[in-house]
């Protein structure tokens, strides 16, 4: 009686935490066992809506929003296309084998227990309230850290990236004459 009065008396963010944990875990399991790729694919983006909350309540608001732009939008997006690119509706044999489904089982018990010692053994610091900076996961400080200090890394992965871009659409370039397999 007195964890369920210590329980009712948490503040509201375990609550939020708690309901988009649910979500959070209501989405990759749908993401793994829905034998249709595309409903798969939509399971995915509640998963990753629901982390990019997670990130929220983190104070990491930076990276909830590449979040949702990167991953949501950008890879979903392309996720989709292949799936229906492939047409990919038809099951597998593979699939339907109650072998697949029991190694499935054992390895999620195996990396659950794996988890569950690592986390036992973890050493948990307490946070100091005197040294917590609030503005950690802000975007004023991730660009002023950025632009600062890492500025040459910084750059040096926009080249990078540059350089890639270039050579995939070199890559992507057909000549005239040229057979499509």
């Amino acid at each position: 009686m007195e964890n369920l009065k210590n329980l009712l008396h948490l503040p509201p963010i375990w609550y939020t935490f708690a309901i988009l944990s649910v979500l959070t875990l209501f989405g990759a399991l749908g993401t793994v066992m829905s034998r249709n790729p595309v409903h798969s694919v939509i399971y995915l983006i509640v998963t990753f809506f629901s982390l990019s909350a997670h990130y929220i309540l983190l104070n990491a608001q930076f990276l909830a929003a590449v979040n949702i732009i990167v991953y949501a939008g950008a890879i979903m997006v392309l996720f989709l296309f292949v799936i229906m690119f492939l047409n990919l509706r038809q099951e597998a044999e593979e699939a339907k084998k109650d072998q697949t489904i029991f190694a499935a089982v054992v390895t999620a018990v195996i990396l659950g227990g794996i988890l569950i010692i690592f986390l036992r053994r973890a050493e948990r610091e307490p946070i100091n309230t005197l040294n917590y900076n609030s503005q950690s996961g802000m975007v004023e400080v991730l660009g002023k850290s950025l632009y600062g200090e890492y500025l040459l890394p910084f750059e040096l992965v926009s080249v990078l990236f540059l350089v890639a871009m270039a050579g995939a659409v070199m890559l992507g370039k057909r000549e005239s004459g040229e057979r499509h397999f």
